[in-house]
């Protein structure tokens, strides 16, 4: 439960800033009290992996309130030190991997509460179309809203801007700039370049990037989202859509965004100037993976929509309804899907000799959670293959554990499926 005193302190913080936009906070890092150093540690990730120094969640709230003191004392005095992260990595769908900075705990500790601070001072500034990692908000929430945007706008066109390895280069110096428009306490600032700089553990060598915000930060994600704030929305708000001839729309999640447009012209306009304007703040718009397209309602009732684009995993497209008119469905993104199937495959086939309840169990939850994302409106048919490949990929994984290497279909209902039924498909979002 949230600390009375620590909630106040957000709201009033929250409030000013709501009231007084171009306000400039100065004396911020005074409320990082130790109540609010314990309330940034409740709200770290009690089973997170534990940073270079190995001190787990657990281990550090055997003595809470010792830790804590010399903690706060540490910040009071400026002693604090951050260490490097550990670098791990996940691959991501295009085959490559993905570099997953997880810092120590006391930083973890530190960077939650700066992250609190901070989204109280710029929640009530970011613009309603920006849904990634901010509080309340979901991937859900911005496909409902994009998908009502283009119906209601009658969006004909759509531009689908990739920025390449966007974390890995925010430049330090315009990310500074930026949050001294509405955040010049120096404590903070110095904590922040101190995280910025604490470089990347990796098998026993330190590397200290010029640039980038380590993915696995718990500071990160509101770092990324100012950023772009400024980058990006501010731009477009002010900028980009007053001088539109026809309706437009933004939509963002972290650093995936597209933009809707009604007139051709319009759209061709933004997809020119988009490099330009992210090059001048060190990032690349992505040539390959960006793409115009038109994505106008199909005339008639033959043929189908013009075009197809991917946001958050799913791939947007025009379809008939029941009815025989049109309208935009979502399905799972062909490149998602086969993660997904390569995943549970290597899970089946590496996890073969647990005991049969813990595979069910952990087998379960995985369908779960994928049917818990991609189990929107009109997406049945993609939660299907997924199952269905789980259902056949844990019967080929059970039989191999078989003296035959193998058990029959009606073998494997018997004994395996009516005891162990997995979770079918379920549809959880209307969106």
């Amino acid at each position: 439960m949230s600390s009375p005193t620590v909630s106040t302190t957000l709201s009033r913080i929250a409030g000013e800033s709501a009231r007084h936009p171009a306000r400039v906070f100065t004396t911020l890092a005074h409320h990082m009290t130790v109540e609010f150093l314990r309330e940034a540690f409740f709200r770290v990730r009690p089973h997170a992996a534990p940073g270079v120094d190995g001190v787990t969640w657990h281990a550090y709230e055997e003595n809470l309130e010792g830790n804590l003191g010399d903690l706060h004392r540490r910040l009071r005095a400026g002693r604090y030190h951050a260490p490097p992260v550990r670098r791990a990595w996940i691959e991501k769908e295009d085959g490559r991997r993905r570099p997953l900075g997880i810092p120590t705990l006391e930083d973890k500790i530190v960077q939650r509460s700066v992250t609190m601070l901070l989204e109280a001072v710029y929640e009530p500034l970011f613009h309603e179309f920006s849904y990634g990692f901010r509080p309340g908000r979901s991937a859900h929430q911005a496909l409902r809203i994009l998908r009502t945007q283009c119906l209601s706008l009658n969006i004909s066109w759509i531009v689908d801007a990739d920025v390449r390895s966007y974390f890995d280069n925010i430049d330090h110096g315009h990310l500074r700039t930026f949050l001294k428009r509405k955040v010049n306490d120096g404590v903070l600032l110095r904590l922040i370049g101190k995280w910025l700089n604490a470089g990347v553990l990796e098998e026993g060598q330190l590397m200290r990037p010029e640039a980038g915000s380590p993915q696995g930060g718990v500071v990160s994600p509101i770092l990324a989202n100012i950023y772009l704030h400024y980058v990006l929305d501010e731009w477009m708000v002010r900028d980009v859509q007053p001088r539109l001839s026809g309706g437009s729309f933004v939509q963002r999640f972290a650093d995936d965004f597209v933009t809707g447009c009604t007139e051709r012209t319009d759209a061709e306009r933004i997809y020119a100037v988009l490099p330009k304007r992210f090059a001048r703040f060190g990032l690349t718009i992505h040539a390959t993976k960006s793409r115009l397209i038109e994505f106008r309602r199909p005339d008639g009732k033959a043929g189908k929509g013009a075009g197809t684009f991917d946001f958050l995993g799913f791939t947007h497209y025009w379809g008939k309804t029941r009815k025989g008119g049109w309208t935009i469905k979502r399905k799972t993104r062909r490149v998602r899907e086969a993660r997904a199937l390569k995943a549970i495959w290597a899970w089946c086939r590496d996890h073969r000799h647990w005991s049969l309840p813990e595979q069910h169990r952990c087998l379960s939850r995985k369908l779960q959670g994928h049917y818990a994302f991609y189990g929107i409106r009109g997406n049945y048919k993609a939660l299907e293959v997924v199952y269905e490949h789980a259902d056949r990929t844990w019967k080929h994984w059970l039989g191999r554990r078989t003296r035959n290497g193998y058990v029959t279909w009606d073998e494997y209902v018997k004994k395996y499926r009516q005891a162990f039924p997995l979770p079918t498909p379920r549809i959880i979002h209307a969106c």
